[in-house]
C-alpha cells in the first residue's frame, strides 16, 4: 500500500456544521466606567415647595457620608480614585418646578456644603427616552423565580405586573383554578424562595395601566437608575442614556434636558462598577422593592462581560450579581 504523496487532496469527510444565535455577533458598545457612583438624592415636589432651606438641610446631611465613601476609595488606590456623584429629579409623576428655577439653588446648596453634582439625571427618562423605553427593555429582561410547588396559574409578572421573590399567601394555586371549596383549600402564609430559615417576603408591583396608558411604579424606575448606573443598560447594543453637558441657563420645561445632564467640566464617568445611594430612611422600602427586581433581571451579558473584564483588568474584586454591587446609607 502507497502513502499519499504531498500534494495529495485532503481526505473528505463530514462538513462541519456551527450553529450561533443572530446576536452572538451583535456588537456592544462600552462605557467608561468610574470606581463608585454616589446618589447624592432624590429631588421631589415637596422638598422645592420648601425652598432653598430644605436644600441646604439636605446636603448638610449628605455631605459628611460622602466624603467617607471618597475616602474609603482613595485607601490603597495608586492614584485619585474615580469617584462621580449624581442626583436624580423626580418629573415622572409630578415635576417640582421649572429647570430655571429649581436647579440654581439646588446647586448652590450643595457648593455650600463642598460638594459638586456632577450629573443630573430625569426619572422620566427611565421611563422613556425618545423611541427607547428603558423600563421596557429592563421588563423584557425579567427572569422570574420559580416557586417549588406552583403550576402556572398564576400569570406572569410581564402580564399581571406584579413581581416577588416566593409564594404569595392564600388558598394556593388550585383555589385559584376554581377549587376555592375543596377540603385542600385551605390558607398558607407566604413564602421567600430561599429563605434563611424564616421568610422574608416581598411582593412588589412593577406598573400600573389605565385607560390602556402604562405608569411605571417607582420601584421600577429606581432599578431601572440603578442599572444605568452600572453602566448595565443597551438598545440593540449602544449604551442608554449616556451624558450630555450642558451650558448656559436652565430650561422652563425638564423635557428640553438632556436624559442625564453633566455639569461639571472633567468628572468621573457616570457610570461605576459600584453605586453608593445616600437617600433618607423612607426610602428603604422602595430599595428593598429595587433589589427583589434586580434579582430577577438577566443583563445584557455582552455588558456583563465588559464590565467584569475591565474590573479584572483594574484588580477590583467584582461580585457576580448586579444586585451585590448595590450600596446604601439611609438617613
Amino acid at each position: 500500500m502507497t502513502a499519499p504523496g504531498p500534494n495529495a487532496p485532503e481526505p473528505t469527510g463530514p462538513a462541519e456544521v456551527r450553529f450561533e444565535q443572530a446576536g452572538a455577533r451583535r456588537r456592544v458598545e462600552a462605557v467608561p466606567l468610574a470606581r463608585l457612583s454616589v446618589e447624592l438624592g432624590h429631588l421631589y415636589q415637596a422638598d422645592y415647595a420648601e425652598g432653598a432651606d430644605r436644600y441646604r438641610e439636605l446636603f448638610a446631611t449628605v455631605a459628611p457620608w460622602f466624603r467617607a465613601a471618597a475616602e474609603s476609595e482613595r485607601r490603597g488606590a495608586d492614584a485619585a480614585p474615580r469617584v462621580s456623584t449624581c442626583y436624580l429629579v423626580d418629573d415622572y409623576l409630578a415635576a417640582p418646578g421649572p429647570p430655571r428655577e429649581v436647579l440654581p439653588p439646588l446647586l448652590r446648596a450643595a457648593e455650600e456644603h463642598g460638594v459638586a453634582i456632577d450629573y443630573l439625571a430625569r426619572e422620566s427618562a427611565c421611563a422613556q427616552l425618545g423611541d427607547v423605553s428603558p423600563a421596557a427593555i429592563v421588563a423584557g429582561s425579567l427572569v422570574c423565580e420559580p416557586t417549588p410547588g406552583t403550576n402556572g396559574t398564576r400569570p406572569p409578572p410581564m402580564v399581571a405586573g406584579w413581581l416577588s421573590n416566593g409564594q404569595r399567601s392564600g388558598p394556593g394555586e388550585a383555589a385559584e383554578a376554581g377549587q376555592a371549596m375543596s377540603p385542600g383549600a385551605q390558607w398558607t402564609p407566604p413564602r421567600q424562595n430561599v429563605p434563611r430559615r424564616h421568610s422574608v417576603f416581598v411582593d412588589v408591583e412593577l406598573w400600573d395601566e389605565r385607560d390602556g396608558v402604562r405608569t411605571w411604579s417607582c420601584a421600577f424606575l429606581a432599578g431601572v437608575w440603578q442599572l444605568l448606573r452600572l453602566g448595565l443598560l443597551r438598545h440593540a447594543g449602544r449604551p442608554v442614556a449616556q451624558p450630555r453637558p450642558w451650558r448656559g441657563a436652565f430650561p422652563d420645561t425638564w423635557a428640553e434636558l438632556p436624559a442625564v445632564v453633566q455639569l461639571g467640566d472633567r468628572p468621573a464617568p457616570f457610570c461605576a462598577y459600584r453605586t453608593l445611594s445616600v437617600l433618607p430612611g423612607g426610602f428603604l422600602p422602595v430599595e428593598t422593592a429595587v433589589r427583589t427586581i434586580l434579582d430577577q433581571v438577566a443583563v445584557d451579558p455582552a455588558a456583563a462581560r465588559q464590565v467584569r473584564d475591565r474590573a479584572a483588568g483594574e484588580g477590583l474584586a467584582l461580585p457576580g450579581y448586579p444586585v451585590d454591587r448595590l450600596r446604601y446609607v439611609f438617613l
